[in-house]
Protein backbone atom coordinates (compact mmCIF):
# COMPACT_ATOMS: atom_id res chain seq x y z
CA UNK A 1 0.00 0.00 0.00
CA UNK A 2 1.27 3.29 -0.93
CA UNK A 3 2.67 5.30 1.76
CA UNK A 4 0.32 8.54 0.86
CA UNK A 5 -2.46 6.04 1.20
CA UNK A 6 -1.37 5.22 4.48
CA UNK A 7 -1.16 8.65 5.57
CA UNK A 8 -4.89 9.41 4.28
CA UNK A 9 -5.98 6.59 6.49
CA UNK A 10 -4.01 7.86 9.79
CA UNK A 11 -5.91 11.33 8.54
CA UNK A 12 -9.14 10.08 8.46
CA UNK A 13 -8.85 7.98 11.59
CA UNK A 14 -7.49 10.74 13.69
CA UNK A 15 -9.93 13.29 12.54
CA UNK A 16 -12.24 10.40 13.35
CA UNK A 17 -10.64 10.13 17.10
CA UNK A 18 -10.79 13.82 17.26
CA UNK A 19 -14.55 14.37 16.31
CA UNK A 20 -15.19 12.05 19.43
CA UNK A 21 -13.51 14.14 22.11
CA UNK A 22 -15.07 17.40 20.60
CA UNK A 23 -18.22 15.75 20.68
CA UNK A 24 -17.86 14.28 24.31
CA UNK A 25 -16.60 18.14 25.86
CA UNK A 26 -19.51 19.63 23.81
CA UNK A 27 -22.55 16.98 25.07
CA UNK A 28 -20.36 17.78 28.63
CA UNK A 29 -20.67 21.48 28.71
CA UNK A 30 -23.48 23.40 30.87
CA UNK A 31 -25.78 24.47 28.26
CA UNK A 32 -26.29 20.82 26.81
CA UNK A 33 -26.36 19.17 30.53
CA UNK A 34 -28.97 22.10 31.40
CA UNK A 35 -31.26 21.14 28.56
CA UNK A 36 -30.45 18.03 28.96
CA UNK A 37 -31.92 18.23 32.38
CA UNK A 38 -35.44 20.03 31.33
CA UNK A 39 -35.82 17.33 28.64
CA UNK A 40 -37.38 19.63 26.33
CA UNK A 41 -36.25 18.71 22.67
CA UNK A 42 -36.11 21.82 21.12
CA UNK A 43 -33.95 22.92 23.46
CA UNK A 44 -31.56 19.74 23.50
CA UNK A 45 -31.33 20.68 19.47
CA UNK A 46 -30.84 24.27 20.13
CA UNK A 47 -27.91 23.58 22.73
CA UNK A 48 -26.52 20.71 20.59
CA UNK A 49 -26.30 22.71 17.71
CA UNK A 50 -24.96 26.18 19.36
CA UNK A 51 -22.07 24.69 21.14
CA UNK A 52 -18.65 25.10 19.40
CA UNK A 53 -17.01 21.82 20.66
CA UNK A 54 -19.83 20.04 18.49
CA UNK A 55 -19.54 21.52 15.80
CA UNK A 56 -16.15 20.93 15.66
CA UNK A 57 -16.97 17.47 15.93
CA UNK A 58 -19.08 17.30 13.19
CA UNK A 59 -16.87 19.57 10.91
CA UNK A 60 -13.98 17.35 11.86
CA UNK A 61 -16.80 13.79 11.26
CA UNK A 62 -17.05 15.43 7.41
CA UNK A 63 -13.62 16.49 6.94
CA UNK A 64 -12.36 12.81 8.20
CA UNK A 65 -15.32 11.53 5.65
CA UNK A 66 -13.80 13.67 2.64
CA UNK A 67 -10.18 11.96 3.20
CA UNK A 68 -11.73 8.48 3.49
CA UNK A 69 -13.42 8.89 0.13
CA UNK A 70 -9.89 9.58 -1.01
CA UNK A 71 -8.53 6.55 0.29
CA UNK A 72 -11.84 4.15 -1.01
CA UNK A 73 -10.72 5.13 -4.43
CA UNK A 74 -7.38 4.12 -4.48
CA UNK A 75 -7.22 0.95 -2.60
CA UNK A 76 -9.66 -2.31 -1.49
CA UNK A 77 -12.30 -1.25 1.34
CA UNK A 78 -11.31 -4.90 2.25
CA UNK A 79 -7.80 -3.68 3.38
CA UNK A 80 -8.32 0.21 3.93
CA UNK A 81 -11.14 -0.65 6.54
CA UNK A 82 -9.47 -2.89 8.88
CA UNK A 83 -7.21 0.30 9.42
CA UNK A 84 -10.35 2.18 11.24
CA UNK A 85 -9.65 -0.51 14.33
CA UNK A 86 -6.59 2.39 14.85
CA UNK A 87 -9.15 4.59 15.88
CA UNK A 88 -9.92 2.51 19.12
CA UNK A 89 -6.32 3.76 20.14
CA UNK A 90 -5.90 6.97 19.12
CA UNK A 91 -9.73 7.68 20.85
CA UNK A 92 -8.39 6.27 24.09
CA UNK A 93 -5.21 7.78 24.09
CA UNK A 94 -6.84 11.15 23.24
CA UNK A 95 -9.50 10.16 26.15
CA UNK A 96 -7.00 9.96 28.82
CA UNK A 97 -4.79 12.51 27.74
CA UNK A 98 -7.26 14.85 26.89
CA UNK A 99 -10.75 14.06 29.45
CA UNK A 100 -8.50 12.37 32.28
CA UNK A 101 -10.58 9.68 31.62
CA UNK A 102 -9.27 6.01 33.34
CA UNK A 103 -7.04 3.47 31.21
CA UNK A 104 -8.13 -0.03 32.79
CA UNK A 105 -5.78 -2.88 32.44
CA UNK A 106 -8.86 -4.52 30.52
CA UNK A 107 -9.24 -1.49 27.87
CA UNK A 108 -5.47 -1.53 27.26
CA UNK A 109 -5.59 -5.31 26.38
CA UNK A 110 -8.64 -4.77 24.30
CA UNK A 111 -7.51 -2.27 22.49
CA UNK A 112 -3.82 -3.85 21.61
CA UNK A 113 -6.15 -7.19 20.38
CA UNK A 114 -7.69 -4.81 18.18
CA UNK A 115 -4.12 -3.15 17.29
CA UNK A 116 -3.00 -7.03 16.26
CA UNK A 117 -6.14 -7.53 14.06
CA UNK A 118 -4.96 -4.34 11.88
CA UNK A 119 -1.41 -5.37 11.95
CA UNK A 120 -2.33 -8.97 11.21
CA UNK A 121 -4.80 -7.24 8.37
CA UNK A 122 -2.32 -4.68 6.73
CA UNK A 123 0.03 -7.71 6.46
CA UNK A 124 -2.02 -10.35 4.82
Amino acid sequence: MPIAVVGLILLSVTLSAIAQISLKIGMSSPAVSTALARGEAGQIALSVVATPHILTGLACYGLGMVVWLAVLAKVEVTMAYPFVGLGFLVTLALGVLLLGETMSLTRVIGTLLVVLGVVLTAQS
